[in-house]
């Protein structure tokens, strides 16, 4: 049995959950990515805890501590004409790899897709981290040809 759990995310896992961000933004950093990391702790409470969440969250907690947390929010795609579950940031620490919580938190995930709905999960993937790209096309995900990702960044009043 294992001896771990995956739950929904709650407030009180946020100061967990920011570290881990903090954690996953230096591993991707060390993959050659520059992004600057402008979230904590604060932020993500207001976005993911506040009366309009932007998302929501499962945490694998693993004796006691919180050690993987998956984001993810609804999107629709007008191609299949399908509800999809966006899944935003999949991560799991180092010391907690290979014991099947990234596949459990996955796992989870489809079947929030399925009471919502969804007929599909997404994500995107950085190119540069093989280790990820390994495990989802171990689970059976297929790489999207001819997608991008595009971004428009916007001014919030």
């Amino acid at each position: 049995m294992a001896d771990w759990q995956i739950r929904e995310a709650c407030r009180g896992d946020v100061p967990a959950m920011a570290a881990l961000i903090e954690e996953f933004s230096r591993f991707m950093g060390e993959l050659g990515d520059a992004s600057e990391l402008r979230l904590d702790a604060e932020a993500l409470e207001r976005d993911g805890f506040g009366p309009d969440p932007a998302f929501r969250g499962l945490v694998a907690e693993r004796r006691g501590d919180v050690v993987g947390f998956l984001l993810h929010h609804p999107g629709y795609d007008t191609d299949a004409a399908c509800r999809l579950l966006f899944v935003v940031d999949l991560y799991v620490t180092a010391t907690a790899r290979g014991m099947g919580i990234g596949a459990s938190l996955m796992e989870e995930a489809r079947k929030v897709a399925r009471a919502g709905g969804a007929g599909q999960i997404v994500w995107t993937v950085d190119r540069r981290n093989t280790l990820a790209r390994r495990f989802y096309e171990g689970m059976g995900a297929r790489d999207v040809e001819g997608l991008d990702l595009m971004c428009w960044d916007v001014e919030v009043a």
